[in-house]
């Protein structure tokens, strides 16, 4: 095993940019001496925690680029990393999944990238079990390549042995550590007219409803009177109420569209999904970014399939999400890896999963019709529907027996929740759907948001077969398969419980037969 001579640092620019970083913490605490003659304690205690904080997470940082140690072996990345409480973690390279590397503003005005990698197992110490923050952009380079490819030999392991910090040389692009150039294919890039999809709903007021609080506070501190500022744009009184919140609640609108806007091209400018070519196969690269740039690289060896996600409010836009199925990738998070294009138009979605698996239009499982499910799917959910609108009159038929301040008939304000319920359920079963196309399982079920998934069928390793008592009475039946991607099962809801097992054994042959050959034991 060959093992770097030396166990490196983290690259010594790290600790300029925290003292840079002190510095302009500082500089609004000296802003407000400067121009303030006797601050306040609601001016000066905001600018002082802010200083403080930027002060402690600058010292913080020299003390980890201090006490970190990190090397890179044939077999295993290692690290060693603490003051008072020493930590060594040592992670073998054939348990990774991915490898990504990100970029603040700060780390590329100093040439510095954060690298991040993942073995996909649950909680944040597996998501990400080693973090470097930050190596120079050639290391984080030679570190990505060497992690994802397995390429023997650690960093700084060649003829000359590298010293403790010092920069590694540029890769050779002919040798087989390097990315083949040829190779290197763009599946997908940003189209800015996906940006309707992320601009419009619910967040956007929750974004209209921050700007406008931390302006008013900004401005109260330094003695502006943003209230009666907006007072008086215009003549509230003659516009009368209705006319004020309808005028009030589009400029809301429009500024929490503004802000949704100007964070969506600030994530993902420059986005580019592509299909790049290593030594040892191929991974699936993200790369996005303006001021904080981020890199994503997926084995591709470990993707099992894609799922397509329609959320209901956006449904009528035609909007989806994009993810793959894959093993060891992060999924619950803010920004999972699994995740490989922006939210933007289902077709887009359609083609770019087609790139993804490597299929023509005409195998693409996203574009072929499913097996429809049988009425009885559909009865079952307008008896959810009947059953969720009865218990809610039953509660406000009680609350009016109980409560004299609310009239005796508000139990008749329960009935109208019934034609949502039934087109809820209706949209549900409207959703279901089932097939094999080619070499993939393709289940369909939502609310919500509509999940398409498919699954290579070799992926699946096992089957549950789930029947409620109003499920055996429709003869209906809930069939998942199970993989080790993913989310771990994918359910094909309320398919006929008489053809379930059929459509198990013709998706994940074999799988079944030993079950089946057992001859049926009956008590005498």
């Amino acid at each position: 095993m060959t093992i770097d001579s030396q166990w490196r640092r983290l690259d010594p620019r790290v600790i300029w940019i925290d003292g840079l970083y002190a510095a302009l913490s500082l500089a609004p605490t000296g802003l407000t001496l400067l121009l303030l003659d006797e601050p306040g304690a609601a001016v000066l205690l905001p600018v002082l925690v802010a200083a403080a904080v930027g002060v402690f997470d600058a010292a913080r940082d020299g003390l980890r680029w201090w006490k970190t140690r990190y090397r890179l072996t044939d077999e295993r990345v290692e690290i060693r990393t603490g003051l008072l409480v020493r930590k060594e973690r040592s992670l073998p390279i054939d348990r990774i999944r991915s490898v990504s590397t990100t970029a603040r503003l700060r780390h590329r005005l100093a040439g510095v990238r954060v690298v991040a990698v993942g073995t996909g197992q649950p909680g944040a110490a597996g998501s990400e079990a080693l973090h470097l923050d930050a190596v120079s952009r050639a290391t984080a380079e030679e570190l990505r390549r060497r992690l994802l490819t397995g390429t023997p030999g650690a960093i700084g392991s060649g003829a000359e042995p590298v010293p403790v910090g010092a920069e590694p040389r540029d890769p050779d692009p002919t040798s087989d550590a390097a990315d083949d150039p040829a190779g290197d294919r763009t599946l997908a890039r940003i189209r800015w007219s996906w940006l309707p999809h992320n601009v419009l709903g619910f967040w956007s007021l929750v974004t209209a409803a921050g700007l406008l609080w931390g302006g008013y506070a900004t401005a109260g501190a330094f003695g502006f009177d943003a209230a009666g500022f907006v007072g008086g744009l215009l003549d509230w009184r003659a516009l009368g109420p209705w006319w004020s919140a309808v005028i009030a609640g589009l400029l809301v609108g429009m500024l929490g569209v503004l802000g949704m806007a100007v964070a969506f091209v600030a994530e993902n400018w420059g986005f580019r999904l592509a299909r790049v070519r290593t030594a040892s196969g191929s991974v699936l690269r993200t790369t996005q970014g303006l001021l904080n740039t981020r890199e994503v690289n997926r084995d591709e060896h470990r993707v099992r399939g894609v799922e397509i996600s329609e959320p209901l409010l956006w449904r009528w836009m035609g909007t989806a999400d994009t993810n793959v199925v894959s093993t060891g990738l992060r999924i619950w998070s803010m920004h999972p890896a699994t995740t490989i294009l922006p939210r933007g138009p289902v077709r887009v979605a359609r083609t770019v999963a087609a790139e993804v698996l490597e299929l023509d239009e005409a195998q693409n499982p996203f574009r072929v019709p499913l097996r429809p499910h049988p009425p009885a799917a559909l009865r079952r959910r307008i008896g959810w529907a009947v059953l969720a609108t009865t218990a809610c009159v039953v509660v406000l038929l009680w609350l009016g027996e109980v409560v004299p301040a609310l009239p005796d008939r508000i139990w008749l304000a329960g009935l109208g929740l019934l034609p949502p319920a039934v087109l809820a359920a209706v949209i549900a079963y409207r959703s279901l759907g089932h097939g094999i196309v080619g070499d993939y399982l393709v289940v369909r079920s939502g609310l919500l948001s509509r999940s398409t998934t498919a699954v290579a069928r070799p992926a699946v390793i096992g089957w549950r077969v789930r029947q409620s008592v109003l499920q055996r009475r429709l003869g209906l039946a809930t069939l998942a398969a199970t993989t080790a991607a993913g989310h771990g099962w994918y359910a094909a809801i309320d398919v006929p419980a008489a053809t379930a097992v059929a459509f198990a054994e013709s998706a994940a042959p074999g799988l079944l037969t030993p079950i089946l050959a057992e001859p049926a034991e009956h008590p005498t």
